[in-house]
């Protein structure tokens, strides 16, 4: 997979201010405000940074945390995790593999058959509809 390399100034003509905030400067849209949080449309959810595929329709589920959840990524190949340890807490920070743009977190406290729960903000994400 080819890695995205862009410059500070060409990521922020790119990408709105919160969409930059999130996923260049590990920021977090307030809770409920995201426009996928209620979305229960098929299709995919990309990187709204470069496009990669991160998860499936199917993989969406309610947490009620006020961010879009899914319990697994589309293709583990276009997400990597790394341990985060801001806020005073240890959590795993989800990243598009592709651009290295934040997305959410990932949390193990899921209700499906995976036990995972990826948090991620509506932002960071773009919707090809089915």
């Amino acid at each position: 997979m080819d890695k995205i390399l862009k410059s500070d100034s060409e990521w922020k003509k790119k990408l709105t201010p919160e969409q930059y905030n999130v996923l260049r400067e590990k920021g977090t849209e307030q809770a409920f405000t995201g426009k996928f949080v209620h979305n229960k449309d098929s299709g995919v959810y990309a990187c709204a940074g470069c496009g990669s595929e991160l998860f499936g329709s199917d993989a969406k589920f309610d947490s009620g945390t006020g961010w879009p959840s899914f319990d697994e990524p589309k293709n583990l190949e276009n997400v990597e995790l790394k341990t985060d340890f801001s806020h005073g807490m240890i959590r795993a920070e989800v990243m598009c593999k592709k651009c290295k743009g934040h997305l959410g977190h990932v949390f193990n406290d899921g209700p499906t058959k995976t036990g995972k729960r990826y948090c991620i903000n509506s932002c960071a994400l773009e919707f090809k509809k089915k």
